[in-house]
């Protein structure tokens, strides 16, 4: 993860269970970090992860539109006899 100064960091609220936040909390301590380190580093790392799986959704989408696409049969026939070339 890029390390940011405070100068390029906004503020935004989020509400969490009572267990969530004592978890963090507990979590910060283990760790010598803040609750808010933690929780913008693993925001970060999750919209990363959702955006890169909406993108594939769309490559997907784009691909079937485009005839790019392979029968389920075809796919497994080809599947089966790489793992059996591998074995």
């Amino acid at each position: 993860m890029t390390i940011r100064s405070m100068t390029e960091n906004t503020t935004l609220t989020v509400r969490l269970s009572p267990q969530v936040k004592n978890r963090l909390g507990r979590l910060a301590d283990h760790t010598k970090r803040t609750k808010s380190e933690l929780a913008g580093e693993a925001i970060a790392d999750f919209v990363e992860r959702e955006l890169a799986l909406v993108e594939g959704v769309k490559r997907g989408i784009e691909d079937m539109r485009a005839g790019r696409v392979v029968p389920q049969e075809t796919a497994m026939r080809r599947l089966r006899g790489t793992v059996a070339r591998s074995d």
